[in-house]
């Protein structure tokens, strides 16, 4: 009925030459863009406005091209948001007009079309078009090239974006979709045209992830077509077959096990191929092959011609973007597009799980970064055994020392820090003789192979400071040193940004060693300070917070803070509040008034004033950003918090002058309401800081503070934001052993969120599960008639997460409360006996006299309460080396 109402709809003359004639103008070079864009948009609210871009595009064959492709992305556009609200009559109508020009003779009329109709799919799937899918096979089955085209090109869009509507249940049909065209994608693989077989291709790859039943079914039929079209003509075909192999090898490896010779012998011929494009998506294969579940011998055998395949690709192409790049003189300004995006990660209280980010300089991935990523995977699969391999090709390409060749170097140099963590054992026998080689390539003169240079060192620096404890190792460790600090001063920014890098890591490596060189580090480090553009200078507050993270209280010295504070007090005061520059300085004044402690004291108030000035201006912002005078970034705020933290850290006690004279506990309460989980998760590790040294300036808005830290326990999404819930977790237990009684109010609230925790603990962080392990225990140490009524509850859930904790304060004041609840309630730990037991073997050594003679007492108390063998049947159920450990509690 419908479909009869939008055959009726016919454009008017005036309306339809109005809207070509805005169109045209639309596309003229030479035409204000926004001021007819503003009037198309005032069109949009005429209830059949669609209709005529539908219109256009499908029928004005008078018209350019051009201004009927424009009417189509026009009409796309306005589909997003306007569809679901359109009449059923004018929807009909658009769809009506698109199928035929899936046939049109213009391939730009396709294409369009077939863009409008993967958007309509994604707003309502395909099963409410039946018109859509019998149009499609229609034109696949048609034998008319322009048909296939315009009905490949709709259907790769559809599969490329919305892949599962296809493999959607029909109701009614036992067919999906899918079903109908994955037979009929296969056959296109042999059809003479190189854009159909790509298509079709492309669509099949798609589904390697979802898997669908017809799919699984027909991997026979997939897996042929893919070893038919391997030697395909058209190189985008290859890549797609190498696309295939690779994703296969990482969901379905179990496919592709019977042919697994054939496709790695064809991975290494096209890992060769004349198209880079095709050689990195082929080489993708080898790490992926390295974390399948396969045996490392089937790749063992090939490794001789795989690894000088990888080195030869690991020279830089002649386009890679870096050789220009590598030009430029380290005077001349950054533009804004050459600053990355940076991203501070929010404070995090305990054991943290995240990895490092790696530290390759990565910048656009290609084949030499792809290439160099393999040959590390593999040399931590294999380990010291490519060498022999490997080893010859790199001296030679070393000893090739004509300019020319300075690529091959270079590669080479790139080579033994890929090598350098997995075959580390067979190199440390020549470490020092790699090193001397490597030591006057800082000083080169093809600027990439100093920044190369740089970074293979960084990769041995852990092996280069444990060689520090003889004379040779000793003067080899200076020699790196100062190589480095030579290049931190280069003139090249790529050599800059390496010789920084590589420095921090070295810096982090070295730690104590650094503290009789620390003059000289700084100097170097502040004259870069005062040298370097805005992208490298991150670089150089990155090094200088590392170096203070790495060297602590020795920085406190006043011949240091003269080199160090002076030009970052000059920056500091240079920056406005809303510069994004800012965001560095403060991790790095972070990291300084760490490690100076109260040392930093006589730079505390000014920034003290200006984080809170901040956080307000940034509060402001988000609700008025034009009396703010700025755009809300939580960025500032975060980094804001943390810089608090550090301060809060550092001073100690002698913050609380500061916070008594600021709105601090206001500004902090809102930012632990915030609905940024960024935000909320450094505001609760402020609060945690702030409630170990001036807990009495929190009092005032105490139960507020516990409240909302409760709620972060208490989320049916914990998962997404359990570093949030981590930091509340620690922060209430911070605040229950400074405030004793007065956390009584939430206790039980808090303990109710806690338990599930405990018991739930596979899937969840480590370091939430101890912090909640320690702030059940503070709780309980401080309440203990309120929580040891429960204790049966979570006794050995409890317990397994005690043993877990490494010994310090936190751990002791956990093993407060055990033994406070057991005082109070014996009987509550009764049925968990054999866990408590183990819970208090995994200390080496309780430092505390008192709670060594309160845990004897626990123990003893059982032993005298379990009468007729039952404390030896106890005992029996226990490990050796635990009853071992209870031996020294008198027990």
């Amino acid at each position: 009925m419908a479909a009869a109402a939008a055959a009726t709809w016919q454009p008017q003359e005036g309306g339809f030459n109005e809207i070509c004639g805005l169109l045209e103008q639309q596309i003229s070079p030479s035409s204000d863009k926004s001021q007819i864009w503003q009037q198309l948009q005032r069109y949009s609210h005429i209830p059949d406005f669609n209709n005529y871009l539908a219109f256009i595009l499908a029928r004005a064959e008078g018209k350019p091209v051009e201004v009927r492709q424009a009417a189509g992305l026009f009409l796309k556009n306005n589909l997003k948001t306007a569809f679901k609200s359109m009449t059923p009559i004018n929807q009909a109508y658009i769809k009506a007009e698109l199928l035929p020009c899936l046939g049109s003779a213009d391939r730009q009329i396709r294409s369009t079309s077939g863009t409008i109709i993967s958007v309509l799919v994604q707003l309502e799937g395909v099963l409410g078009w039946p018109e859509l899918l019998h149009a499609l096979v229609k034109c696949l089955d048609s034998n008319d090239l322009t048909h296939m085209e315009g009905a490949m090109d709709a259907l790769s869009k559809i599969c490329e974006d919305i892949p599962q509507v296809l493999d959607a249940e029909n109701p009614g049909s036992s067919e999906r979709p899918i079903d109908v065209f994955l037979p009929r994608l296969f056959q296109l693989f042999q059809s003479p045209h190189a854009l159909l077989r790509k298509l079709a291709l492309g669509c099949v790859n798609q589904y390697i992830m979802l898997m669908p039943p017809v799919l699984y079914m027909s991997m026979d039929s997939y897996l042929q077509g893919l070893f038919v079209l391997a030697n395909d003509p058209s190189s985008e075909v290859r890549k797609l077959v190498c696309s295939a192999f690779v994703q296969l090898i990482e969901v379905r490896p179990s496919f592709l096990e019977p042919h697994l010779r054939n496709v790695i012998q064809y991975m290494l011929q096209v890992n060769n191929d004349p198209d880079d494009e095709v050689s990195l998506e082929a080489c993708e294969f080898w790490s992926a092959y390295c974390e399948a579940p396969f045996p490392p011998e089937n790749l063992r055998e090939f490794l001789p011609r795989l690894i000088p395949v990888l080195l030869s690709n690991m020279a830089y192409a002649e386009d890679d973007e870096s050789l220009l790049d590598a030009e430029e003189d380290g005077s001349l300004p950054d533009r804004d597009q050459d600053l990355k995006p940076r991203f501070h990660s929010s404070r995090f209280h305990g054991s943290d799980d995240a990895e490092d980010d790696d530290d390759d300089i990565v910048n656009i991935w290609n084949l030499r970064k792809c290439s160099a990523a393999a040959l590390d995977i593999i040399s931590n699969v294999f380990g010291d055994e490519i060498l022999p391999t490997l080893m010859p090709f790199v001296q030679a390409k070393l000893a090739n020392l004509d300019d020319a060749s300075w690529k091959e170097r270079e590669a080479a140099v790139l080579a033994l820090g890929a090598i350098a963590e997995g075959c580390i054992n067979g190199l440390y026998p020549h470490l020092s003789e790699i090193v001397a080689f490597l030591i006057p390539l800082l000083d080169d003169k093809f600027p990439l192979i100093r920044s190369i240079s740089c970074w293979t060192l960084s990769r041995f620096s852990k092996f280069i400071v444990q060689g520090i404890g003889h004379p040779e190792g000793l003067e080899q460790f200076e020699k790196v040193l100062t190589g480095l600090l030579r290049r931190i001063l280069d003139n090249n920014k790529r050599v800059q940004e390496a010789a920084c890098s590589a420095f921090a890591t070295l810096e982090e490596e070295a730690a104590d060693e650094l503290g009789p060189r620390l003059e000289i580090i700084l100097q170097h480090l502040m004259c870069a300070f005062g040298k370097y553009q805005r992208r490298n200078l991150r670089i150089v507050y990155d090094a200088i917070g590392t170096l203070a993270d790495a060297v602590g209280g020795e920085l406190n010295q006043p011949k240091y803070l003269e080199i160090l504070m002076p030009p970052l007090i000059a920056k500091w005061q240079q920056l406005s509040n809303s510069d994004k520059d800012l965001f560095p300085l403060l991790e790095c004044f972070t990291s300084i008034a760490q490690a100076l402690g109260s040392g930093f004291a006589q730079f505390s108030q000014p920034v003290f004033q200006r984080c809170l000035d901040i956080i307000q201006t940034q509060q402001l912002a988000k609700v008025d950003p034009v009396t703010a005078g700025v755009q809300f970034d939580k960025e500032f705020v975060v980094c804001s918090l943390d810089l608090l933290s550090g301060l809060t850290e550092g001073l100690g006690s002698g913050i609380e002058s500061l916070v008594s004279q600021s709105n601090l506990r206001d500004l902090l309460l809102q930012c632990c309401m915030d609905d940024g989980s960024d935000i909320r998760q450094s505001a609760f590790a402020l609060l945690g800081d702030l409630a170990r040294v001036c807990p009495i300036h929190l009092r005032p808005r105490l139960a507020e503070f516990l409240e909302v830290s409760a709620k972060q326990l208490n989320t049916p999404k914990l998962k997404e934001t359990i570093s949030v819930a981590n930091n509340a977790c620690w922060a209430i237990g911070e605040l229950a052993i400074k405030v004793n009684k007065e956390i009584s109010p939430v206790v039980m609230t808090v303990i109710s969120c806690l338990v599930p925790i405990l018991q739930h603990a596979e899937g969840l962080n480590k370091s939430l599960i101890e912090n909640s392990a320690i702030t059940l225990g503070r709780l309980a140490s401080v309440c203990p008639e309120l929580v040891s009524p429960h204790m049966e509850h979570f006794m050995q859930a409890w317990c397994i997460a005690l043993a877990m904790i490494r010994d310090d304060i936190e751990k002791e004041d956990a093993f407060r409360g055990l033994c406070a609840m057991v005082k109070v309630n014996p009987s509550g730990a009764l049925s968990s006996l054999v866990f408590l037991c183990r819970a208090i073997a995994s200390w080496h050594e309780i430092r505390s006299e008192e709670l060594h003679n309160d845990v004897s007492q626990v123990l003893l108390g059982y032993k005298q309460m379990l009468k007729n063998g039952a404390w030896e049947q106890c005992m029996s159920a226990l490990e050796p080396p635990v009853k071992e450990r209870l031996s020294k509690y008198k027990v």
